[in-house]
């Protein structure tokens, strides 16, 4: 701790954004960067506490206190290196994490103004690759093979790991770039793609081998007499397959030579693909959109791809409606305005957080407190306790959407309050919905004992950290189980 009464003298301060009126132009990063001597003061207000629960909150155990003096000293490198250790894509989490150690800071607890993590792992992250300290590693291999399906964090982080353990990894992914919902769910606007292209550039050097546009397809045969399942299982998975754009189906052996590609292990990390859906009357309008077909769209046309008029979705000219309160949303409000919508409403059918302090949520639970997005600045009128009645129509096309308010009464049975009404219904004028209301659980058969399954696709849709933090731990099941 080089400075120990920074945290008394210097107020916490961001990079912040970039002007309204300039970014709603472009798909550009909105955010910016401090200055070299800044950032550096920024670190320096690190306490290196006692008892760092920032260690304790990241699902990566990152080891802030350590990188935040590194830098402070201008040892660029060092933080590099110390970040490295428990992060392998700081650039990632640098753009897009909710900061879990922000909300643990010390700091945080007693002032208000927590050590700016996220963006010190960025700007440590951005330095690396500028200065070159991200160097290619050149593992021994150990002859051992890995198929990892899908190359999102999950997968990456998975592939990664096990890459530089000795075992050479195939990630197999369905779309035709690497990056899942880094790639084709976040806007360029929070993170460039270029930035995820730089990172898969390094694995590739590394030794890690992409083969892209092939999808996952389970074999599953029924119960055979002498299994034994858990009860509620219904099936067990004899073999997994891989099949390419052309429909040709390659097995993916599981050690017991039974053709295919011959891999010792197998890692699932295929993600949540099935976005939670609003079967209300009306649902199939046109003009009525899974958030992800509008966000996944766009970045692909921002990469060169092109669609047709009646394959487009855009918000140019119409008045928006986004259904969901999270952070999908918010991305889906400012795609919306960099398209030139008319206007944009969002509404959410859960009570609005209370500002600044949550007393139902208080330490060490995440604080769940009103959060403004760099897109709720840009223009949105935001709603709760709303309820979706139906989607109403014009010649096969949506108009607007009949919402009503409700509020919510503890449940005397306990569980989920009940939902009751508390005003009339009326119409919000929209000729795009757009829906963000997450994704479902996946659901698996039982796998052979040399499969494993990592990410969201293990636990339901959550950060990106945490999925980062699911390949890391799977990947050392994977070492552990082919030691044996």
């Amino acid at each position: 701790m080089g400075n120990p009464k920074a945290f008394l003298e210097i107020h916490r301060k961001e990079a912040g954004y970039r002007p309204v009126n300039d970014r709603i132009h472009d798909f550009g990063e909105v955010e910016q960067t401090l200055n070299t001597k800044d950032r550096q003061e920024q670190a320096s207000r690190c306490m290196d506490c006692g008892v760092p629960f920032c260690h304790w909150a990241c699902p990566l155990g990152n080891k802030d206190p350590e990188w935040n003096d590194a830098l402070y000293h201008g040892e660029w490198e060092t933080a590099y290196k110390l970040l490295k250790k428990t992060n392998p894509f700081p650039e990632f989490t640098g753009r897009i994490c909710p900061a879990l150690c922000e909300k643990a800071c010390v700091l945080y607890h007693t002032t208000g103004e927590a050590v700016t993590n996220r963006e010190n792992e960025c700007a440590i992250a951005e330095r690396a690759f500028l200065e070159g300290y991200v160097t290619i590693e050149n593992p021994q291999r150990n002859g051992k093979k890995v198929a990892v399906i899908g190359a999102g964090p999950a997968g990456l982080a998975a592939a990664n790991e096990l890459n530089l353990m000795g075992y050479s990894v195939t990630v197999f992914e369905k779309n035709e770039a690497a990056g899942g919902l880094l790639r084709y769910g976040i806007p360029n606007f929070k993170l460039n793609k270029a930035v995820i292209d730089r990172r898969i550039q390094v694995m590739e050097q590394e030794g890690v081998e992409f083969k892209y546009n092939t999808s996952l397809t389970p074999n599953p045969s029924p119960v055979r007499e002498g299994n034994t399942l858990g009860e509620g299982n219904s099936n067990i998975c004899d073999s997994l397959c891989i099949q390419d754009r052309d429909g040709n189906v390659t097995p993916l052996a599981h050690g017991r030579g039974d053709g295919g590609e011959a891999f010792d292990a197998i890692v699932l990390a295929t993600g949540t693909p099935t976005a939670r859906d609003l079967k209300a009357p009306g649902r199939e309008l046109k003009g009525v959109h899974l958030a992800l077909e509008l966000l996944s769209q766009q970045n692909r046309v921002l990469a060169g791809m092109t669609f047709s008029d009646e394959e487009r979705i855009t918000a140019k000219g119409k008045d928006v409606l986004v259904i969901g309160g999270g952070d999908t949303g918010s991305d889906c409000i400012g795609t919306a305005h960099r398209q030139g919508c008319k206007s944009v409403t969002q509404i959410e059918i859960m009570p609005k957080p209370p500002v600044g302090h949550n007393p139902n949520t208080p330490w060490p639970n995440w604080p769940v407190i009103l959060k403004t997005t760099s897109s709720h600045e840009e223009g949105c009128t935001r709603r709760w306790n709303i309820n979706t009645l139906e989607f109403l129509g014009k010649d096969g096309k949506v108009t607007g959407v009949k919402v009503q308010p409700i509020d919510w009464k503890p449940n005397p049975e306990g569980g989920r309050p009940l939902m009751i009404e508390a005003g009339e219904p009326e119409v919000i004028k929209a000729e795009l919905v757009l829906l963000a209301m997450g994704f479902l659980k996946p659901e698996h058969p039982e796998y052979p004992e040399n499969v494993f399954v990592c990410g969201d696709a293990a636990n339901g849709a959550s950060l990106v950290v945490r999925a980062i933090a699911s390949g890391k731990q799977t990947a050392q099941k994977v070492d552990a189980f082919l030691k044996r």
